[in-house]
């Protein structure tokens, strides 16, 4: 069963930095796409990055391009977001996901291709 276990979120001024790491267990890990995502306050849960099994693709929502890098380690099963240059508009509770194969480096949330989600770890980004 699969099982994904967000951490690293918390609280930061405009122009810090964050690290997220999503802890995968319970599947063929390096056989999946994985993916983040967030939720803002009143809004839709949208993609934001995306990352093939291998981590030699990734996608990326013109949001994060250029602040975001998600990367993975198929050896400790875990998946990373690194985000800089956060903007108040990046607050969200953020989730990773899981796109088993064969998959496509989607950063759709309404695909339906990730079936797998965590329980998300909160972002909030103070101006």
């Amino acid at each position: 069963q699969v099982h994904l276990v967000e951490s690293g979120g918390g609280s930061v001024q405009a122009g810090g930095s964050l690290r997220l790491s999503c802890a995968a267990s319970g599947f063929t890990y390096s056989n999946y796409c994985m993916g983040w995502f967030r939720q803002g306050p009143g809004k839709d849960r949208e993609g934001v990055a995306a990352i093939s099994p291998r981590g030699t693709s990734t996608s990326y929502a013109d949001s994060a391009k250029g602040r975001f890098t998600i990367s993975r380690d198929n050896a400790r099963n875990m998946l990373f977001l690194q985000m800089n240059s956060l903007k108040a508009e990046d607050t969200a509770m953020y989730y990773c996901a899981a796109d088993p194969p064969p998959c496509g480096v989607s950063i759709r949330a309404d695909s339906g291709e990730y079936n797998s989600w965590g329980q998300g770890t909160q972002v909030t980004v103070s101006s």
